[in-house]
C-alpha cells in the first residue's frame, strides 16, 4: 500500500483540539501495526525454542542460551537505534519514524524465515545458524518495532489520548498473539515433515506481518516531531550521548516502568514458552493450546477495553496495581487446582484479564515519561526513551527463553517422550504458575514506591512545556541541557498522586 510522504511540519503552537484527538481510523490503524509486529515477533517468542529442541534436536539448555544471547544482543541494539533514531534531524521520505519502519519490515520478514528454515548441516553447524539468524533478526526488528513505538508522542499529546492508543495497541498485540496461538500449529500439522509446517506458517505469517505493517504507516500522522519543535534553533547543538544516558537515570518514573515491565513481561513470556510444553506433556491434549489461545488469550481484549476507563477512574498506576494483583491471585490457585485443559482455560482467562491491565498501559507511560524526561532536562528524547524502556523489555524476553530452556535441561526434560519424569512435570507447572506470581509481586512494588507520575502530573508538565515552547518562538534563542533537580520539583497545582 502506497504510503504518501508528510507534508511539511508547521511549527505553531498546537490548539487543545489539535492536541488531544484522534480519528477512530488512526487510533485503530496504529494498532494493527502491532498485530503485524506480532505476527513477526511471536513466531519466535512461542514456538522457536520448540522447533530448535524438538525439531533440530537442540539440548533445551543451549535453545535456552540463543534466546539468552540473542534478547541481550537486542537490548543494547535498541539502545543504539534509539540514539540513531533521535539524532537524525531531518525525517525521512515517509517521516522521521515510518521511513524507518517501512524499510526495515521486507527484510525483517525474511530473516523471520531463516529462523524457522535450517539448512542440513551438522548439530554444531544448526547451533550456529540459530544463533546467528535469530541476533540478526533482533537487529532489524529494533529498528523497525523502536520506531513503531517512539511515534505516540508525535501523535498526540493528551495523556488520555495516550492511554487510549496504548490499550488499541495491547489490544493489536493480543490480537495478533491470540492468532498466531491459534492459527499456527493447525498450519504446522498439515504436513507430515513438520520442519517443513514450520517453515510454511511463519512464511504465511511474515507476508501477512508486512502487509499490516504497512497499512498502519498509511493511516497514521506524525504530528510533533523534534524537527517542529526545534526549527526555530536550527543551529542548537547535538546533546552529547553520554548527557543524554545520564539524564535518562534521573528519569525516575522511566525507572520505575522500565523494572516493572521487566518483571511483569518476563512473567507473561516464560508462561507463553512454557505453555506448549505444559499442554503437550501434562495434559497430553494437542488442541489445547488453541482452546488456550482462543478463549485465555482472548481474555485479554475486556481488559485492553476497560483499560483507559479504569485509568481515568483510579489513575494508570493503580490500574497497574490491580491487574496486577488479579494475575497473581489467579496463578497461585491454578498452581494448584489446574489438571485438566478445561480447568488451564478457566484459570488462565482470569491471569490474561488480570495481565491485560498493565501491558495495555505501558506505552502511553512511557509516552509520558518523554514528556518528564524534557520538563527536567529540556532534552526531548523520544527514540531513545522508548529504547531504554525495550532495553528490560528485551532483558525479559532473554530471561523467557533462558529460564524455561535451563530449568528443563535441569529437571530431565526428554524432547518428545511421551511420558516425563515427575521432576520435568513439577518443572513445567512451576515455570507455568509460579515464576509468574514471583514476578507479579515485584511488579505491584516498583509501581508502589518507584514510578511516580499521575495523569494530572503529566498534564501539568505537557501545559508547562507548552509555555516553554511559546517562549521559546518568540526569543528564538537555543537551549542548553540542564542539570537534573529533584524528583520534588513539581509545583503545587493542585495535581493529585495515583
Amino acid at each position: 500500500m502506497p504510503v504518501k510522504p508528510p507534508a511539511k511540519h508547521s511549527v505553531a503552537q498546537p490548539s487543545n483540539s489539535q492536541r488531544n484527538r484522534l480519528s477512530w481510523r488512526e487510533r485503530l490503524g496504529y494498532g494493527t501495526g502491532d498485530v503485524g509486529y506480532n505476527f513477526l515477533f511471536d513466531m519466535g517468542q512461542l514456538y522457536l525454542l520448540k522447533f530448535m529442541t524438538d525439531g533440530l534436536g537442540l539440548n533445551p539448555a543451549v535453545g535456552g542460551t540463543v534466546f539468552l544471547v540473542a534478547k541481550i544482543w537486542d537490548g543494547f541494539a535498541d539502545m543504539a537505534v534509539g540514539t540513531w533514531i533521535d539524532n537524525k534531524r531531518k525525517p525521512g521520505r515517509f517521516g522521521r519514524y515510518k521511513s524507518f519502519i517501512l524499510y526495515s519490515v521486507i527484510p525483517l520478514a525474511l530473516l523471520l524465515i531463516a529462523n524457522f528454515t535450517v539448512p542440513e548441516m551438522s548439530l554444531s553447524g544448526k547451533t550456529i545458524w540459530a544463533y546467528a539468524a535469530y541476533i540478526i533478526f533482533g537487529t532489524v526488528y529494533s529498528i523497525g518495532n523502536v520506531s513503531y513505538g517512539s511515534m505516540i508522542p508525535t501523535m498526540t499529546r493528551d495523556p488520555q489520548e495516550r492511554a487510549v492508543l496504548s490499550s488499541i495497541r495491547q489490544g493489536g498485540s493480543n490480537l495478533g498473539l491470540l492468532i498466531a496461538t491459534v492459527a499456527f500449529m493447525p498450519i504446522v500439522h498439515l504436513f507430515t515433515n513438520q520442519r517443513h509446517g514450520y517453515t510454511v506458517a511463519v512464511t504465511c505469517f511474515a507476508i501477512a506481518g508486512i502487509a499490516l505493517i504497512c497499512f498502519m504507516c498509511s493511516s497514521v500522522k506524525e504530528r510533533f516531531t523534534h524537527e517542529a519543535t526545534n526549527a526555530a534553533a536550527p543551529s542548537e547543538s547535538k546533546v552529547p550521548l553520554r548527557t543524554q544516558f545520564k539524564l535518562l537515570l534521573h528519569n525516575r518514573p522511566l525507572i520505575g516502568i522500565a523494572f516493572a515491565n521487566l518483571f511483569s513481561f518476563s512473567a507473561f513470556n516464560v508462561k507463553l514458552a512454557v505453555q506448549v510444553y505444559f499442554t503437550q506433556y501434562i495434559l497430553h491434549d494437542d488442541w489445547a493450546l488453541s482452546y488456550l489461545g482462543l478463549f485465555s488469550i482472548g481474555c485479554v481484549f475486556p481488559a485492553v477495553a476497560i483499560a483507559p476507563w479504569l485509568s481515568k477512574k483510579i489513575g494508570k498506576r493503580n490500574t497497574y496495581i490491580l491487574g496486577c494483583a488479579i494475575w497473581f491471585v489467579a496463578d497461585t490457585i491454578a498452581f494448584f487446582a489446574v489438571h485438566s485443559t478445561l480447568s488451564l482455560v478457566i484459570f488462565s482467562c482470569f491471569a490474561y484479564f488480570g495481565s491485560g491491565l498493565p501491558t495495555s498501559l505501558n506505552w502511553g507511560m512511557v509516552s509520558d515519561c518523554v514528556e518528564y524526561g524534557e520538563y527536567k532536562s529540556e532534552v526531548r528524547n523520544e527514540a531513545l526513551t522508548y529504547s531504554s524502556f525495550t532495553w528490560f523489555r528485551k532483558i525479559s524476553q532473554a530471561a523467557a527463553g533462558f529460564i524455561p530452556g535451563a530449568v528443563l535441561a535441569t529437571v530431565g526434560y526428554v524432547a518428545n517422550a511421551e511420558n516425563q519424569s515427575s521432576g520435568t512435570i513439577f518443572g513445567i507447572r512451576a515455570l507455568m504458575f509460579v515464576y509468574p506470581l514471583v514476578m507479579c509481586v515485584l511488579t505491584i512494588i516498583m509501581m508502589k514506591f518507584v514510578y511516580n507520575l499521575s495523569d494530572d502530573k503529566v498534564r501539568h508538565l505537557i501545559d508547562e512545556l507548552d509555555a516553554r515552547q511559546v517562549s521559546k518562538l518568540a526569543s528564538s534563542g537555543p537551549t542548553t541541557p540542564t542539570a537534573s533537580p529533584s524528583d520534588n520539583e513539581f509545583p503545587s497545582s493542585g495535581a493529585s498522586n495515583d
